[in-house]
């Protein structure tokens, strides 16, 4: 499978290509619980500002949020150390980083968007039963406080219900305590440490990059898009 993925990427001015990760780098740090006064702001920010309906994934305000977080500095420090740990040298501390919320999240790739990129996410709220679900791997990662994890934005992906085997809207009902929120960090995915970690092979399908006019995730050459509860590749339109 992993053969049959190409990512076409901006590189500068130039599209290029590569290979789809299935390597993910996953944890558990130590961080803080944010206060409660700043977990309230989130909530209703989450309820009132973004209306976030299942499987919405939206930005929070993460400059408003340092201002009444001050363990917000030890949380970008144990990913640092973590990401060092790995290998990956200084790369966090030049990557863009934002405050992220989600009610679950539907089954989707970020490869055409984000195709430059790999995410660095960190985890900080509690556990609420939930399962970051990459379905092309096999793979589940209990969503905890602290819960860490590096991955190619070209592989599916969703947050669900522990106890279920795709995403199901009714896992997320309103009045239900599922809400996520998390850092998440865009590694340059030309990186040298960042490509080697993650294996990425460049410029895999120079002549469907050459005929592209802007990034995208390519299955067998097509453009490739994911069931939005199950989680399987399917050619888009």
């Amino acid at each position: 499978m992993q053969d049959e993925l190409a990512c076409h990427f901006w590189s500068s001015d130039t599209l290029r290509s590569r290979s789809v990760s299935n390597v993910i780098l996953s944890g558990v740090v130590p961080v803080p619980a944010p206060p409660a006064l700043l977990l309230a702001d989130w909530e209703r920010d989450i309820a009132q500002q973004l209306q976030l309906e299942a499987g919405d994934v939206e930005p929070l305000p993460l400059a408003r949020a340092r201002v009444r977080w001050p363990d917000h500095k030890h949380c970008v420090q144990a990913v640092a150390d973590w990401t060092r740990g790995l290998g990956l040298q200084e790369v966090l501390a030049g990557s863009d980083v934002a405050l992220m919320a989600c009610r679950g999240a539907k089954y989707h790739h970020d490869g055409a968007q984000y195709g430059g990129a790999a995410f660095c996410n960190l985890f900080l709220s509690e556990d609420k039963g939930l399962d970051l679900h990459f379905p092309a791997l096999n793979r589940r990662l209990p969503l905890t406080r602290g819960t860490v994890v590096i991955f190619d934005t070209g592989q599916p992906h969703a947050v669900i219900k522990r106890s279920g085997s795709g995403f199901d809207a009714a896992d997320f009902l309103p009045g239900t305590d599922c809400s996520q929120v998390f850092l998440s960090w865009e590694l340059p995915i030309d990186d040298t440490f960042v490509a080697h970690s993650l294996g990425i092979r460049f410029d895999v399908d120079p002549a469907t990059a050459a005929r592209l006019i802007d990034g995208q995730l390519c299955r067998k050459a097509l453009p490739a898009a994911v069931c939005a509860s199950s989680g399987r590749w399917a050619e888009a339109d």
